[in-house]
């Protein structure tokens, strides 16, 4: 929250503490009573009061008397000089509610426009290194659409990380090694021996990758160097086509993520933990703490001990680490790289591997609870109602790459956030081309648009945003002006409550909101035409909203139109 909201609350408690100190001084309450914790929030019905406090209600116990009777000699030895509060009152069998001066409401109006593009971030992470990892789709083929609604997630929350003052890392993961690179060799051998050998080539087993992605990069290995791997061995032929497609899938998926404007600090390759022994070194910890038995010519990892509801096999009968000691080694890598915490976008097909991989993180010597994981649902897409599997303009089914072709990215990385991801999600393709106040993304640049109209038509005429005194400010008193000063110094909040919970849907609420209680404000309270004092300060509320909105989209990556 802002510091002045963190202020305004932290003041309350204070006084209410001071009131029931002097109280317990004057012998009105038990002097030798312990008092509990007390509690501040802010009631879903303002009309009641801007903020609630439970004091009375929480120390009836501890005073043996009636919190009714109990606020009554709160609100007696109460001082709120010096808080943002001007009245409280008791209502019901205690409850106390407490009403905020205008004073309060001009300070959060100054603190946006002094704040700007700040307005919203704050050091509540104190700076912690944290890593979310996301997308991390398979490299032997096209990213599909959990993948668009894990990278809008992910890169979004990564945003909120950010801007709640965590130091954060977004990093993919490559699955170039293991067995899934094994089946890709196989199937692009296959293709590529289909090219020039025809009906004596041997038939794609069923559990290879059957994709037209395959055969095109077949073909293209075949254009580039014809019959010649032909005549080479089978290793040979497979690590060669390997060594042609992975690189030119991986550059696709960068390319597709930077389309999206997704930037990773770092394309994490399996390979390298092959390579430089940390898998090795791995699998050796396992094995010296005693966690690893041999069964069937395999290596196991004993995972019934840490909870999981069966062992693991880490080395196959071949030889071959498996994905899930790749994993491990990966996991263990994040933490030797010094990050506090690391944050796993994974889709909920992997619910029981977040159990299993927590355990494992035991296993090597470090705290499972470093490790969270958001498990993301199922997303569909729909047009007019109906289920869309197709891509029109490919006949296939619908990837990244063509959804990306074919919605703004504004709308898609907006509306993927639409929701927590918990939570299945249609898509509706129809919404997000669509530019009306329907479509949540166009509502909200519409939104901005607006305050930019109105400020371009208001200098037009002369009139241009200045620093309002407090008299002017305190005129902003009608009920409109009020709830959009409200949700304006709610904004900090909330981004502080969306890194604690993960859920970037939390700001895209947010902003919906803003631009509805901004309209309401608009239609409601005329800028021009009214007196100069109450013109400025209605034209300073104007650039405040129009600030937060710009942060917000800005957060996102989302643009902010000036006209539409």
């Amino acid at each position: 929250m802002s510091k002045i909201v963190w202020n305004t609350e932290n003041s309350l408690r204070e006084a209410v503490k001071a009131a029931l100190s002097k109280a317990m001084e004057q012998g009105e309450l038990a002097a030798n009573a312990a008092l509990p914790e007390i509690g501040v929030e802010i009631p879903a019905d303002r009309a009641h009061g801007d903020y609630a406090c439970n004091a009375a209600m929480a120390c009836a116990r501890a005073f043996r008397q009636p919190p009714r009777k109990i606020a009554e000699i709160i609100l007696k030895n109460l001082d709120l000089s010096g808080t943002y509060f001007e009245k409280a009152e008791i209502a019901g069998p205690g409850f106390m509610n407490f009403f905020l001066s205008r004073k309060f409401y001009s300070d959060i109006l100054r603190d946006v426009l002094a704040l700007g593009e700040a307005y919203g971030r704050s050091d509540f992470g104190g700076g912690k290194k944290y890593m979310v990892e996301f997308v991390s789709a398979n490299p032997t083929g096209p990213m599909h659409m959990g993948n668009a609604r894990g990278g809008a997630l992910g890169d979004c929350l990564a945003a909120v990380l950010e801007a709640a003052g965590y130091d954060v890392w977004r990093e993919f993961y490559v699955n170039d090694a293991g067995n899934q690179i094994d089946k890709f060799a196989l199937s692009l051998e296959i293709r590529y021996r289909q090219i020039f050998e025809g009906e004596n080539a041997p038939e794609l087993p069923e559990d290879s990758y059957h994709g037209a992605d395959i055969i095109e990069r077949a073909e293209q290995f075949a254009e580039k160097y014809g019959r010649e791997y032909l005549e080479k061995s089978e290793a040979e032929r497979r690590a060669a086509l390997v060594a042609f497609a992975l690189p030119l899938n991986i550059e696709k998926m960068k390319r597709d993520m930077e389309k999206y404007r997704i930037h990773y600090d770092l394309w994490f390759l399996e390979s390298t933990l092959h390579n430089d022994g940390e898998l090795a070194e791995t699998i050796r910890i396992l094995k010296d703490k005693g966690f690893t038995y041999e069964k069937d010519g395999a290596l196991w990892y004993n995972a019934m001990r840490f909870g999981a509801e069966k062992d693991e096999v880490l080395v196959r009968q071949n030889g071959n680490p498996t994905y899930f000691a790749a994993d491990i080694a990966y996991h263990r890598n994040k933490f030797l790289r010094g990050f506090e915490k690391c944050i796993n976008v994974w889709g909920a097909d992997h619910h029981g591997h977040v159990a299993r991989m927590k355990g494992a993180l035991s296993a090597v010597g470090f705290d499972p609870d470093r490790l969270d994981v958001v498990l993301m649902q199922l997303v569909r897409l729909m047009r007019d109602g109906v289920p869309e599997k197709m891509s029109k303009r490919t006949g296939k089914a619908i990837q990244l790459a063509d959804l990306l072709d074919e919605v703004p990215v504004d709308a898609a990385r907006f509306l993927f956030n639409m929701r927590e991801a918990s939570v299945p999600m249609d898509f509706d393709l129809g919404l997000a081309v669509s530019q009306d106040a329907q479509n949540p993304v166009y509502y909200v640049q519409y939104a901005n648009a607006r305050i930019c109209s109105i400020l371009k038509a208001l200098a037009r005429d002369g009139i241009e945003y200045r620093e309002c005194t407090d008299e002017e400010l305190s005129k902003l008193t009608a009920g409109e002006e009020t709830e959009l000063l409200r949700h304006l110094a709610a904004f900090t909040g909330e981004i502080v409550a969306a890194a604690q919970d993960y859920d970037p849907a939390r700001i895209t609420r947010y902003v919906v909101n803003l631009a509805t209680l901004f309209h309401k404000f608009y239609n409601a309270c005329r800028v021009k035409g009214e007196e100069d004092g109450l013109m400025h300060a209605r034209l300073a509320l104007c650039v405040a909203a129009r600030t937060v909105i710009g942060n917000v989209l800005r957060m996102f990556k989302i643009t902010a139109p000036e006209t539409m």
